[in-house]
């Protein structure tokens, strides 16, 4: 998605133009990465010193869109890649609004302060529940198909998504993580809120984010181009 401003300048001869701006977010920011591939490399950057190369260490990115991300981050560092499945809870009717995400390993993280500012009722919410868990299923029989997740256990993991909103999705990710015993968890992002940042920070070994702006309206108003990651993409880098 493009924002577009017009920029004022002065010519020499005095006279006024505007030319478009396209590097800009939706409330003037500059836009951090051009697209999920950018974002990636410049986030593997940041990992390499720490990371790369080490036979510890695993890459799990969060479909769709942390998976474009997590690939060129795994191709840098020469990790193994997968995926980690964690999917939001919309709100009915407002679905872009999460009042929780389910994960791997059965598990579910509710936001009991939208749930009751909004007033999702428990028969809305195991509805949601159930219909996001079979989505998930179908999910991962697509990415993965026949083969195995990689085993996490005493490992390194890099938890890796293409930046993070509420935290819902992620902290329910990082929650099923916990119980495959990882011997460390990093959640690596391009960008998130400075205020997600500091409350996921304590839940996890660290947390490296490129980008953490005060003023946050959604992930996408960082990048020029954050266009849908079809499954069919995501399959195709895991093999």
């Amino acid at each position: 998605m493009l924002w577009l401003l017009l920029e004022m300048s002065e010519t020499a001869s005095g006279t006024v133009e505007f030319k478009a701006r396209t590097n800009v977010g939706l409330f003037g920011e500059s836009m951090v990465f051009d697209d999920r591939v950018d974002a990636g490399r410049k986030l593997a950057k940041r990992l390499e010193a720490a990371y790369a190369k080490r036979k510890d260490v695993i890459v799990l990115g969060i479909p769709r869109g942390g998976v474009p991300v997590a690939f060129e981050v795994a191709k840098a560092l020469e990790a193994p890649l997968d995926v980690f499945l964690s999917r939001k809870l919309g709100v009915p009717g407002q679905e872009e609004l999460a009042f929780g995400a389910v994960a791997g390993g059965d598990v579910r993280v509710l936001d009991r302060q939208v749930i009751d500012a909004v007033g999702v009722s428990e028969q809305q919410i195991e509805q949601t529940t159930q219909a996001v868990k079979k989505e998930l299923e179908r999910r991962e029989r697509l990415f993965r198909g026949s083969r195995p997740p990689l085993n996490v256990e005493g490992r390194t993991v890099l938890l890796v998504d293409d930046g993070i909103a509420t935290g819902s999705s992620m902290q329910a990710a990082i929650n099923a993580l916990r119980q495959m015993k990882p011997a460390r968890i990093v959640v690596a992002v391009p960008v998130a809120p400075v205020s997600t940042c500091n409350r996921l920070r304590p839940e996890v070994d660290e947390l490296v984010c490129l980008h953490m702006p005060e003023s946050f309206f959604a992930i996408g108003q960082f990048y020029a181009d954050f266009s849908q990651v079809p499954d069919e993409d995501v399959a195709g880098l895991l093999k």
